[in-house]
């Protein structure tokens, strides 16, 4: 195991899911398994920053985790898309969806920063 937050399975670690026969976890978003050779990671429901310390995670696959980050930013996450069901039906994290539901379960690819948020940012 790597650390808390992103997580690799080493095929010999008898923890990892799918080791001894449990079933591997399923990323809640792209609704794929994540097999104990993908990354993946917590995500925050709630932003940390903006008071979801204490509240739920789930675990995303990190191409997954990355795409909400790159296309959103913590406040708008805070306010209307602080829950799985908005997630999935908001229309760009919607294209994404459909793209990596053809893509094998342990596939990972960087993740760039949306044109509209990288603009964004070099104005502030």
């Amino acid at each position: 195991m790597v650390g808390r937050r992103s997580q690799r399975w080493s095929a010999e670690d008898p923890d990892a899911p799918g080791a001894q026969g449990w079933p591997e976890p399923v990323c809640p978003l792209c609704e794929r398994p994540i097999p104990h050779r993908a990354r993946s990671s917590l995500h925050h429901l709630t932003p940390k920053l903006k008071g979801g310390t204490h509240r739920g995670t789930v675990r995303l696959h990190q191409i997954c985790h990355s795409a909400i980050h790159a296309r959103y930013s913590e406040a708008e996450i805070a306010k209307r898309l602080a829950d799985l069901e908005a997630l999935r039906t908001d229309p760009e994290i919607a294209r994404f969806l459909a793209w990596v539901r053809g893509r094998p379960d342990d596939f990972h690819a960087a993740t760039r920063m949306t044109r509209a948020r990288r603009s964004a940012r070099r104005k502030v």
